[in-house]
């Protein structure tokens, strides 16, 4: 599966975004009604699973001394236990992931703002398809979106209404069938109980309607005879999952109808269209049994049923124990940092490979950022907030962070947009080159900050603002190495300018808390990869108001940031088909960035890391294999077509 294709990233990256923004836009430009051909799904061939990691249990000195009769009983319990649930998983028929599970799942509900379920539950551009399924699949490589449950998609000339044809053979997991009132129920559910994406849709669609049992139309909120925003109508195809009616009915009934019990129903007895169900869930591990009624086995879809019969992840405590297990041979497909990632193959001479064989790796289309909380006092002012971001060291977080796995600021400066020609062709570089910094300009950022009088006034050390010491935590979730490495290092900068950035590294969900409700000063989460709106969705990320007005938000402007000629452009941006006009709008955005620093991107990094171990499993995705099918660890988007074409290592 190694490859040499030092090219490949390029021109995959140019392919994804510049199609995603065509395919974003519902079609050409000619009269009457636009119907977007949706790519036949790939034919799979094989067969592939992969299974586990033991876990282990660590008992103490004093158990151990007292009661030894009790002692072998449990130790005989135990050995029956991991005897049964190795039977329950054999190894050959398991597909083990890594980097995706982080915690105990809370919930399998697609409206939870807690779900922690990394597994079955992540609703983005390309969508984790297993358990609950999309009306359509995004492919990062070609900027498609494939059918799913939907077979096509078509928008009116004026792009007000979007028609969505749905396959006819598709069925829930209790047999019935999967009909356009799902649809329309699904929609209406989210907006009634405003969930996150029920809040967000609602301010762009105006209703999901059933035309019959398999047409849906999706009309679009109009103000001036224009629609809102017809990219993000666009996106409810491929980020929003589908649930029953009947069982949406049933836990609304047992709820009383209240949004709160609503949202948090736990919903394990769940009814689904995915090829895969919930088998277990603990502490431990989370695994997922293959549903061999599972529809998308007809011929309109996929033909046949995915190669594992179970998907299994372990709860690692950190990537570096996920790590290990990857090198072990306990991890098939590996959605971690991964420092020095070539040396599994290169030294340690291990059946590991990657999408690409040279740095970086992957395909780099997101910037993980650090976002400033501009409600705290002292980050309100943009020179401090600038400041920091002028004195951190970006060259050491590529080098050390992400070993070398990013291209630098100085090959791609910084924007609004990512490091690929389909995204930069938008931005006009010499019209802010004056708003670049160097790497870590401490000098630069101690001028500033005296420039503004924020100064140490008593002599300790740290700046004050208001008299009050400019003190701070950067946080991200524990145990993801690359970005707790990234932060220390932002700590590091705030040092060699007076302020006090401490770093805090919180379990993930406590983490997602803290982030969703701006209860932070300092933290760190990744733009949207390729999609359907890019790079429209990048500028929501940094600069949304919509986003920051949410209840419990995903979707970004984390710090609350509020720009009104922000706010303008971005109402602008869906509707304007004009190249010169989107390159203004994307670089004045660039502009704001720069200059008012919200957020500040600290790497350019591929969406998804991707090191797969061919030990039990081979014929994963591969950049020069012709197949189309993206990075995607098997399960996001079109990604999941891979499973279908796995196979066992002889």
């Amino acid at each position: 599966m190694k490859k040499n294709l030092q090219k490949v990233m390029s021109l995959l990256c140019v392919s994804a975004m510049s199609l995603s923004m065509i395919a974003g836009c519902g079609g050409g430009n000619n009269g009457g009604t636009t119907t977007t051909e949706t790519p036949a799904a790939t034919e799979e061939t094989s067969v592939e699973e992969t299974t586990a990691a033991e876990e282990t249990t660590e008992e103490t000195a004093e158990e151990t001394t007292e009661e030894t009769a009790e002692e072998e009983t449990t130790e005989e319990a135990t050995e029956d236990t991991a005897a049964a649930d190795g039977e329950s998983t054999p190894r050959n028929e398991t597909l083990y992931e890594a980097g995706q599970q982080w915690g105990t799942i809370n919930d399998w509900n697609p409206m939870s703002a807690n779900s922690n379920n990394g597994l079955a539950l992540s609703a983005n551009e390309s969508a984790r398809e297993l358990v609950y399924e999309t009306l359509f699949m995004f492919n990062a490589l070609d900027g498609k979106l494939y059918p799913l449950l939907g077979s096509e998609y078509s928008w009116n000339d004026d792009q007000t209404e979007l028609t969505v044809t749905l396959n006819s053979d598709a069925k829930w997991s209790d047999g019935s069938a999967f009909t356009a009132e799902d649809v329309a129920y699904t929609y209406d559910t989210h907006v009634k109980y405003q969930s996150s994406q029920g809040a967000d849709f609602s301010t762009y669609v105006d209703s999901v309607e059933a035309v019959d049992d398999s047409t849906v139309l999706i009309k679009a909120k109009v103000e001036n005879g224009v629609a809102v925003n017809p990219l993000k109508v666009t996106s409810i195809l491929n980020t929003m999952y589908m649930m029953q009616k009947a069982y949406l009915q049933t836990v609304e009934e047992r709820n009383g109808e209240d949004a709160d019990k609503v949202k948090q129903d736990t919903m394990e007895d769940l009814v689904h269209t995915g090829p895969y169900a919930p088998y277990i869930s603990n502490d431990q591990k989370a695994v997922l049994q293959r549903d061999d009624n599972y529809w998308g086995q007809a011929s309109s879809m996929w033909g046949k049923l995915p190669v594992p019969k179970y998907i299994a992840h372990t709860i690692y405590k950190d990537n570096a124990a996920g790590q290990v297990a990857l090198s072990q041979g306990e991890v098939d497909v590996c959605q971690q940092f991964i420092t020095d990632v070539q040396n599994l193959w290169l030294e340690d001479d291990l059946p590991i490979s990657t999408w690409l064989d040279d740095a970086p790796y992957g395909a780099c289309e997101v910037m993980p950022s650090m976002f400033f909380n501009t409600e705290r006092e002292g980050l309100d002012q943009k020179e401090v907030r600038r400041a920091i971001a002028m004195a951190v060291d970006y060259e050491q977080i590529i080098a050390s962070a992400m070993s070398g796995q990013s291209p630098t600021f100085a090959e791609y400066p910084r924007s609004v947009v990512g490091p690929t020609d389909g995204e930069r062709k938008y931005v006009d570089f010499d019209a802010i080159a004056d708003l670049q910094w160097d790497n870590a300009d401490v000098d630069g950022a101690n001028k500033l900050l005296d420039d503004a009088g924020i100064v140490d006034s008593d002599g300790d050390g740290i700046r004050e603002y208001n008299g009050k010491n400019l003190s701070f935590k950067a946080e991200c979730p524990t145990g993801w190495s690359d970005w707790n490495a990234s932060m220390e290092i932002v700590a590091a900068a705030g040092e060699k300018i007076g302020i006090d950035i401490q770093t805090y590294f919180p379990e993930a969900s406590s983490f997602y808390d803290d982030m969703t409700t701006c209860n932070f000063d300092i933290c760190m989460w990744s733009t949207p990869g390729a999609g359907v709106m890019n790079p429209y969705s990048k500028g929501m990320f940094y600069f949304s108001e919509e986003y920051a007005k949410l209840a419990s938000n995903w979707s970004g402007n984390f710090g609350h940031y509020m720009n009104d000629d922000a706010e303008k452009i971005l109402e602008a941006l869906p509707s304007e088909t004009d190249e010169a006009k989107l390159k203004e709008y994307y670089t004045e955005l660039s502009r704001i960035l720069l200059d008012e620093c919200p957020a500040v991107a600290l790497m350019y990094r591929p969406t998804l890391f991707y090191a797969v171990n061919e030990s039990v499993w081979t014929n994963y995705p591969a950049a020069d294999d012709g197949r189309n099918i993206p990075p995607t660890d098997c399960t996001d988007g079109y990604g999941i077509a891979a499973l279908y074409e796995l196979e066992l290592v002889e």
